[in-house]
């Protein structure tokens, strides 16, 4: 039986293994592939060439991609076509986007098939090798592949290589509220990044029900989805959209989301390269898009709307696994029905004791919440500990999947050791209080999440080893680890994704799923004899894995430290400072910040926020520099009513990249900038910004606002160029090899501000 209990844990070992390995193919040379396969290596090919300079909106590698996509497009054959225009998208983000498009005509008059990526990279030092080079470049493959087979579909396939989506989704938004084509389009297939590795998940965008959805692309059989319900729902709760956002929002078209989200550390960063491309998360783009391409090109695409909803997970072999919503509280009926069976069954066969319950909830809560409260404190502990991981402001740092690993090791050990110390509690008795808060999860998610109502899936397996407990003194050990499948392949790969996806701040959700994986394992567990050897090596793999955490904890040529500098020049003052959204300051930046009688917390400093709300943390006196103010003029200001109208036009002096206007808070009538309607839902929320202007070619920005006539108006500017480092009118020399810019943030810029005021 010893012998049999090791092996069946080596068996669970390998379970959990599997539930990683069996997300992503393995990546293998191809680039002498058939013409009519997808090959990864030509596709980083494309990728390679699209991430050689940052190339945001407005900056001059963006014209070099723009150029490269066109010319790959012709080379397939296909006509490409550019969209141009102004938009501001839902927050306020003007920008001149250039979309690129091109189209595949069908043998049908039906719905066309839209496939989708952005090509711009986020301002102003990302490569955007993953963000979106990885989608382009899937799409460009995929797209040689499909006419490699010279096969005609049904549908009509657009091709449409957004642009500014890192602006504000500008593209999509210029696509779908003003070409023809937008109309159109039946289903958007989004090929996207927010790291540079890991599986790529599948999110489902609909105003509707996704079940129609989910039977296509099951029908189209991928070979390793990995998505889930549960996912889709946290994702529509998070600030964060992609341009297939757009067009379900303002064209209610379907569409499906493909991203990864790994390496979280690279994202919107200069270390989004080409090397650092995980080449097996590419691999996996393309074994999404082909199955898909070859599906949803000749299915009829208008008859994808329905108002049922689908639960839906993936699981090895099954792929993916989907049951209506309506199935949700029959289930769980079902496992209520036979919790209560087998709880009455064990009371009669006097395998179940009200003592040996109340004592086997002990050490189920006991670890609960201790593992909750390390995991909720542990990024607050790290921070202290490490305090420049504070300047890595999406929260995920590079030894981040060791700091998972070693709190995923404590919580076990925590586990394994309050269940040594009740050991004495009999098998059925310890399961009833897993079974219990399982039931209470599933309860909870049918009424508040029901994405997540396939928890109840495992809660089954759990069910019948109670059941199994009652009815044999010793149960097989390998029928238990049998019956822990479901919950490994399941939950397992939740401890690593939502701290990776969401930051180290949810190391929460990694102690938490660990101990409750650990519940649904129990029945193998609670067999055993070595729980008290199994917690000292899990402590053992604790320390492990935190020394290797620490030793991998400092800044280096491989592992740089995010870091910023500005130079404001206050023209209302005539004064400038030197200014940093860094909570530790380097020797790069400390070297203009280094007389401490000057440096001071930056509190009501004018600043820009950032997407996490980081404002300038020091500043310190500057010298003046000769920095040209931009030339504001007051075309109109007129009263006619109520109403005042001021038009406003803002010339750049100087070369810039950004133009930031605030404004106190007036209720405006209406704010138009370069002829586009800031919307009517973002001036009544807007707070104090008024508008970002991402500059192309030096543009102006001409403003019209329309306000009440009693109302006091003061405006103030910010005019920024990322030119520090090259701006012959300064010596700041080049960045370290140590440190990066730091991303989300304006940095290595020059800014000038300037207010008006209208009384």
């Amino acid at each position: 039986m010893k012998l049999s209990r090791t092996l069946a844990f080596l068996f669970l070992l390998l379970a959990v293994y599997w539930s990683y390995k069996s997300l992503l193919p393995s990546y293998k040379g191809d680039l002498d592939a058939s013409p009519t396969t997808f090959s990864t290596d030509r596709a980083l090919i494309h990728v390679k060439n699209l991430s050689k300079e940052p190339h945001a909106v407005g900056f001059p590698g963006h014209a070099n991609v723009r150029s490269y996509i066109i010319s790959e497009l012709k080379k397939l054959g296909l006509e490409a076509t550019l969209q141009e225009g102004y938009t501001a998208g839902d927050w306020a983000n003007l920008s001149k986007a250039t979309n690129i498009l091109a189209r595949i005509k069908g043998s049908g008059n039906g719905k066309a098939l839209l496939l989708l990526s952005h090509y711009d990279s986020s301002p102003h030092s990302s490569l955007g090798a993953s963000d979106a080079g990885s989608g382009v470049a899937t799409i460009l493959e995929g797209i040689r592949v499909f006419l490699a087979k010279n096969k005609t579909p049904k549908n009509d396939i657009i091709i449409l290589i957004s642009d500014a989506e890192e602006l504000g989704l500008n593209g999509a938004d210029l696509f779908v509220n003003n070409h023809p084509w937008a109309k159109e389009v039946g289903l958007v297939l989004n090929f996207e990044a927010r790291g540079s590795g890991g599986p790529s998940y599948m999110l489902i965008e609909t105003n509707q029900g996704n079940g129609t959805l989910i039977k296509e692309f099951t029908a189209a059989n991928p070979e390793y989805p990995v998505a889930n319900s549960l996912a889709y729902s946290i994702y529509k709760m998070l600030p964060n959209d992609t341009d297939l956002t757009v067009f379900r929002e303002d064209g209610d078209i379907e569409g499906f989301n493909f991203a990864f989200i790994d390496d979280h550390y690279d994202y919107h960063t200069v270390l989004d390269s080409y090397e650092r491309l995980d080449k097996n998360t590419l691999a996996h783009q393309g074994s999404y898009l082909m199955p898909l391409l070859g599906h949803f090109s000749d299915v009829a695409l208008s008859n994808l709307k329905t108002s049922e909803d689908y639960i839906y997970f993936n699981l090895p072999y099954f792929r993916l696994v989907s049951y209506p919503f309506g199935w949700i509280w029959p289930m769980f009926f079902i496992a209520l029905i036979a919790f209560v069976v087998l709880f009455i069954l064990g009371l009669k066969r006097q395998k179940l004791s009200a003592k040996g319950i109340f004592q086997g909830f002990l050490p189920l809560l006991f670890s609960l919440i201790i593992n909750g409260l390390i995991g909720y404190f542990g990024w607050t502990v790290i921070k202290w500990w490490y305090p420049g991981f504070q300047d890595m402001l999406h929260g995920f740092t590079y030894n981040g999947h060791l700091y998972i690993m070693s709190f995923a090791m404590l919580s076990l050990a925590i586990c394994f050791w309050f269940y040594h110390k009740f050991r004495k509690i009999s098998l059925p008795d310890l399961l009833i209080g897993p079974a219990f808060i399982w039931l209470l999860i599933c309860a909870l998610v049918s009424v508040y999440l029901q994405g997540a109502s396939f928890f109840i899936v495992p809660l089954f397996g759990l069910l019948v080893a109670l059941m199994v407990s009652i009815n044999q003194e010793e149960p097989n050990p390998y029928l238990l680890a049998f019956l822990a499948l479901p919950a490994i392949f399941i939950y397992a790969p939740f401890i690593k994704m939502f701290p990776v996806g969401l930051g180290l701040k949810m190391m929460v959700a990694a102690t938490v799923f660990t101990t409750l994986l650990f519940l649904l394992v129990l029945p193998f567990f609670g067999q055993s004899k070595s729980r008290n050897r199994l917690a000292y090596l899990s402590l053992f793999l604790f320390f492990v894995f935190s020394v290797a955490s620490h030793v991998k904890s400092e800044f280096n040529e491989k592992r740089p430290k995010p870091s910023s500098l500005l130079y404001v020049y206050d023209a209302d003052n005539d004064s400038a400072v030197w200014a940093t959204y860094d909570n530790q300051l380097i020797g790069w930046n400390n070297q203009f910040l280094n007389d401490k009688a000057e440096i001071s917390k930056s509190e009501g400093f004018k600043t820009l926020a950032s997407k996490y709300g980081s404002g300038f943390t020091y500043t310190a006196k500057a010298p003046k520099k000769d920095i040209a103010i931009p030339w504001i003029d007051t075309v109109k200001d007129t009263v006619v009513g109520n109403n005042r109208t001021i038009e406003l036009c803002v010339t750049p002096k100087r070369n810039v990249n950004r133009l930031d206007i605030y404004a106190n808070p007036v209720q405006f009538n209406t704010a138009v900038v370069n002829k586009v309607a800031l919307s009517e839902n973002f001036l009544k929320r807007r707070g104090k910004k008024l508008l970002t202007h991402y500059i192309s070619n030096n543009d102006y920005t001409e403003l019209e606002l329309s306000f009440p006539k009693d109302s006091v108006l003061e405006l103030t500017f910010y005019e920024s160029s990322n030119d520090l480092l090259s701006n012959p009118n300064f010596t700041v020399p080049k960045r370290p090899e140590t440190s990066i810019p730091m991303p989300f943030v304006l940095n290595d810029a020059i800014m000038v501000t300037k207010t008006l005021r209208f009384e």
